[in-house]
């Protein structure tokens, strides 16, 4: 499989001043608008200075600072637009980082919601409940899996892999004394923060603060068939941790040839495959999950982040052989899979999963990175679009970040990944051919803030 796809959209009304930095320390500007009209924004500054600038103030002071957050206070949506306190709208290239696979709003989600609310939200997992059940038999209808576990976000879908994973192999071997309890994972991996999911994720400066963590994990370069076959065949692997396609470590696709073999070289050794689908999974590649574009299905797989729309939820998808080795206690939650979030999730999986809604995506990715190539490509700094569908990366040979601003002041939300030197764009699967033209055009207008 080639590397990902790519695509971009474009500008709104630039009534904004750019005056907060985390510390409002930017000057405050005149701008030309999208419409082409010189804005005054002095008229902008008292009124942000009692909304948007109360509301930073007052978050430094109340919440323990572990978020560089952009200097922007997001008041409502719909579909693919935000607004600001101050009524600024914004084109929603970020989704909640790829939480947002319906946009803001949809009306199936919100009646779903809504309904379920009305009538039981929570009763915790010492009780069945229809929604969950409902939920499940749709995840296991359309995947390789027999069975799910439902958690609360990716990183403790992945925590439960880890602890599933361990589990299996005690089963399976339970007369060893040295049983297999390693794990591999890859440069450039990303699958929590929580102690277990933190160790499987490959950025020292995320690990270091809080180690001792997790030990036992082998980080392998992603996509070196050899090195990852040597060390599966040590029969000491656990698991094998693996994003089909990754997110936050810059957009990177693996390729047939490295998934079917570390497929082959577990099935020889007695090794787990895990693939976390937290990012790239349910609808984002154009396929329902990313793994069918490889024809490689994992034994695990973790999936959260656009699973319920917007409200916290993950799940461990499992095939028969995993799921007979988990005992009543060895693993629970309070919260996973309430009435209220199943409700939410099947919603999404309801019109996600329609193969007219997944022929979409794929359609308006790569008609997406087209545009981004076509608009963007000329520029010295742009090195390489890639991506799947609506994940996608322009990788620069100089920061991103520059680029990023200078978007979020004209209308348009987009991140960061990789080394920082990665446009990350994961937009709304529900986004419009309009909509993406206007995206790449305003990345195309801010191509300047690259220098």
């Amino acid at each position: 499989m080639a590397s990902l796809g790519q695509i971009t959209l474009p500008r709104a009304p630039s009534l904004e001043i750019s005056l907060l930095r985390r510390r409002f320390d930017r000057p405050i500007r005149t701008r030309i608008g999208f419409n082409g009209r010189i804005v005054s924004e002095q008229a902008q500054v008292s009124v942000k200075a009692s909304v948007s600038q109360k509301v930073i103030e007052e978050e430094a002071r109340v919440l323990v600072g572990t978020y560089a957050r952009a200097p922007v206070v997001l008041s409502s949506g719909k579909g693919c637009k935000l607004m600001d306190a101050e009524g600024k709208e914004y084109l929603d290239c970020a989704s909640g980082i790829a939480v947002n696979a319906l946009g803001h709003g949809d009306p199936d989600w919100l009646q779903a919601v809504t309904d379920q609310a009305a009538v039981l939200a929570h009763v915790s997992n010492v009780y069945y409940t229809i929604p969950q059940i409902e939920l499940a038999k749709r995840l296991v209808a359309s995947s390789f899996a027999d069975r799910v576990f439902f958690c609360n976000s990716g990183t403790e879908a992945n925590e439960a892999a880890i602890k599933f994973s361990r589990k299996f192999q005690r089963f399976t071997h339970p007369q060893d004394k040295d049983v297999a309890t390693g794990f591999i994972a890859f440069t450039n991996s990303f699958h929590g923060r929580t102690l277990g999911a933190l160790a499987l994720t490959s950025k020292e400066q995320y690990r270091t603060p809080f180690e001792p963590i997790m030990p036992g994990v082998t980080f392998l370069e992603y996509g070196n068939v050899q090195a990852a076959t040597d060390l599966i065949s040590s029969g000491k692997i656990a698991a094998v941790f693996v994003e089909p396609i990754q997110g936050e470590g810059g957009v990177y696709s693996a390729t047939k040839e490295f998934l079917q073999s570390l497929r082959s070289a577990c099935d020889a050794s007695g090794s787990l495959l895990v693939f976390d689908e937290v990012q790239c999974g349910l609808g984002r590649t154009g396929n329902l999950w990313a793994y069918e574009a490889f024809g490689v299905t994992p034994d695990i797989m973790t999936v959260a982040k656009p699973l319920a729309g917007g409200l916290p939820i993950g799940a461990v998808l499992v095939t028969e052989k995993v799921a007979e080795t988990i005992k009543y206690g060895d693993h629970g939650s309070t919260f996973a899979g309430n009435p209220l979030v199943c409700s939410a999730a099947i919603a999404v999986v309801d019109k996600v999963s329609k193969p007219s809604f997944l022929a979409s995506v794929s359609g308006k990715g790569l008609y997406f990175k087209e545009l981004l190539v076509k608009k963007l490509g000329g520029n010295s700094h742009v090195k390489e679009v890639r991506g799947e569908g609506l994940i996608i990366g322009v990788e620069l040979d100089v920061p991103a970040s520059p680029l990023v601003d200078a978007c979020r002041d004209s209308g348009l939300l987009i991140l960061t990944a990789g080394k920082g030197n990665v446009v990350r764009i994961v937009p709304p699967l529900i986004i419009s051919e309009e909509e993406i033209e206007r995206a790449v055009e305003i990345m195309f207008q801010n191509l300047t803030a690259l220098g």
